[in-house]
């Protein structure tokens, strides 16, 4: 039978990184929002809680806790590949981050208007 203690810790250190990706709506994500390096800190500290959880506890959870614990794990490894860049807490998608990726081939393209000559 899991522990709820430690699945409860699984999911309190995935919410902590979810919240500092800006992922979640709380008052931590309005300050993080504010300090993108702190935000990106906040959820690598608790990726790297979570892998030493997986290291430490090998081959001694129950089916239950090893999968909320590998889930939490590979869940915020994602986020943090995928909100590599974007500002935690501003709402962006997936596809808006790409959208900005493809914007930025054409990063030394003139804009309308962008230097006062037109």
């Amino acid at each position: 039978m899991p522990d709820p203690r430690f699945v409860g810790l699984v999911h309190s250190l995935r919410s902590s990184a979810e919240a500092a990706l800006g992922e979640l709506s709380s008052p931590m994500v309005t300050r993080l929002a504010r300090d993108g390096a702190l935000a990106r800190r906040t959820a690598e500290r608790s990726l790297d809680l979570l892998e030493m959880l997986a290291d430490k506890t090998l081959g001694r959870l129950d089916a239950t806790e090893r999968d909320a614990l590998m889930h939490a794990r590979d869940e915020i490894r994602r986020r943090l590949a995928t909100t590599a860049g974007r500002a935690p807490g501003s709402g962006a998608t997936d596809a808006d981050a790409a959208a900005v990726d493809a914007a930025d081939v054409d990063a030394d393209a003139p804009r309308p208007g962008g230097d006062g000559d037109g």
